[in-house]
Order: structure tokens, then C-alpha cells, then sequence
């Protein structure tokens, strides 16, 4: 027979739902308190910064499953894991559900980042190359097709990025003035640091992603009302979410700095855990 299905009150939630949403509601709260009294921004030490950027520290793997950018952020996320979350730890425990949760949140940063490499590489051998064996030409391809990623908020990159721009106007009127290639060299130099540092992904949403696919894979023919009205079956929610997450990833589209890949990389990791734990369709 087939069953709708709503979540349970606060107080009926197993441990590890119930910490995680603790938890993940501290820690953004933590992020005003720190900016506040400190001026530090948490999220850059618990975000996930790009391995091989000066940044990465491999705890990061953990902590920027906890950390969010918004309320918004944290409240879809949080209630997602609440309404469909303490189904799945019921089923598999609190032990395996929070390695299940864990392996899905690693799982979409490797993702997220094993394509970002196509992105992050080229520009950072480019650069390598030109602080190798710096030349006028090498300097002017590059500028002619890199968007550099900086403003007037960028700090003290920008000020540097001014010094480049008139560096790179002396070497195009006179390609043998030594001081101006190096302060270009020095400018791509600290550059190449700066640009591989700027990608910090933070929040659960690779987990939570996990938690649906675990949901849709055990509970596949129960309904759920979508926005609160409209009744479907929860398969066919979860291959939507996939085709949304693939078409704004492949194309672009949806909200900026969204990683829609990521999302899929926490499927595609439940997906792993669930056959290699050989969980069946329930109903």
C-alpha cells in the first residue's frame, strides 16, 4: 500500500539528527560572534578550500559540513535532514548513519573539486610557466585570456593588480624593462596563491542530498507534498533533483555559487554506500 509520509516532532529525533542539527545551528551562529568580536570570518578556517591551495587543511573535509553561508543555507538544509533524516538513522543506526552522512559530504567535495581541477589547473601551470621563463608574450596570452578575479574588495591583491596593469602598459611600450617584469612575475606569483585559495565550499547540502537519495532508494512509491501541496511520489522527486542538479551544473544555471556538482557528488556516494550495504526498497 502506499503511504504519505511527514516527519516527526523535534523530541522523537535520534541522536545523531538531533546533534547534527545542534551542531550545524551553533556553528553558524559562531560565525557572528567571531566576526563580531574578533573579525574573523570561521567559515574560511571550516570551509573547504581547493587541495594544493595554500588554505587546504584536510580536517576541512569534515568541518565545512557544518559550516553555512546563510540562514537560508542552513535552514533548507537543516530542515531537509530533519524531515527525511531521522527515517534513515532509524533504519541503519546512529553509528553507520553518521558515517553514511559523513562519506556523503567527502564524497560531493571530491567531486565538486575533481572538476574544478579542469578549471584551477590550467591557469595555475600557465602561470607557473610564465614565472619559469618570463617574456613579454607569454605575459600578454595570458592576460588576453584569463579574467582575472579581482576587485577594489579583493584587499591587497588589488593593489598589486593595479601595480601589474602598469607594469604590463611599461612592457608593452619597452619588453626590456627589467623592474616592470618583475613586478608582473611577482604580481602572477602572489596571484597564482590568491586564485587557488578563492574556492571555499561550506554546508551540508552534499550530505543532505545523501540522506534524500538513501530516502528515495528505501521509500520510493511513499508520498510527499512538495511546497506542502503538491502530492508526489518520492522517486520521481529525487530523479528531479538530479536533472536540475545536472542541467544547472552542465549549463550554468540557478543560483551563482551554487555547487551543483557537489550535490550529485553526495548521491552519487549514498548511491555507493547503499549497495554496498545492500539496503532494499522498503515500500
Amino acid at each position: 500500500m502506499e503511504q504519505q509520509y511527514s516527519p516527526r516532532r523535534f523530541s522523537f529525533l535520534p541522536p545523531v539528527i538531533k546533534n547534527l542539527l545542534i551542531i550545524n545551528t551553533l556553528v553558524y551562529l559562531s560565525t557572528f560572534f567571531f566576526r563580531g568580536q574578533f573579525g574573523i570570518e570561521i567559515n574560511d578556517y571550516l570551509g573547504l578550500h581547493y587541495p594544493g591551495s595554500t588554505d587546504f587543511r584536510f580536517f576541512q573535509f569534515i568541518t565545512y559540513q557544518f559550516a553555512h553561508a546563510s540562514f537560508d543555507h542552513l535552514f533548507f538544509n537543516m530542515f531537509a535532514l530533519w524531515m527525511f533524516g531521522y527515517v534513515i538513522e532509524n533504519i541503519m543506526g546512529s553509528k553507520r548513519f553518521l558515517i553514511y552522512y559523513l562519506v556523503c559530504g567527502i564524497g560531493a567535495a571530491l567531486t565538486h573539486y575533481a572538476l574544478q581541477y579542469f578549471t584551477l589547473h590550467p591557469t595555475a601551470a600557465a602561470i607557473d610557466a610564465i614565472v619559469a621563463n618570463p617574456t613579454l608574450e607569454g605575459i600578454v596570452n595570458f592576460a588576453s585570456t584569463h579574467k582575472f578575479s579581482v576587485s577594489q574588495y579583493s584587499g591587497e591583491i588589488w593593489t598589486s593588480f593595479q601595480n601589474f596593469q602598469n607594469a604590463f602598459r611599461d612592457l608593452q611600450l619597452n619588453p626590456n624593462d627589467h623592474a616592470a617584469m618583475q613586478t608582473a612575475v611577482s604580481f602572477l606569483s602572489d596571484y597564482k596563491e590568491y586564485y587557488l585559495n578563492l574556492p571555499n565550499i561550506v554546508g551540508a547540502s552534499g550530505c543532505v542530498y545523501g540522506v534524500l537519495l538513501a530516502f528515495g532508494m528505501l521509500y520510493p512509491n511513499s508520498y510527499v507534498y512538495l511546497y506542502f501541496l503538491v502530492p508526489i511520489k518520492t522517486k520521481w522527486m529525487i530523479i528531479a533533483y538530479i536533472l536540475i542538479e545536472l542541467v544547472d551544473g552542465v549549463f550554468g544555471m540557478g543560483t551563482a555559487n551554487v555547487a551543483h556538482f557537489a550535490h550529485l557528488g553526495g548521491m552519487l556516494a549514498g548511491f555507493i554506500m547503499m549497495k554496498l550495504w545492500n539496503y532494499k526498497k522498503i515500500v
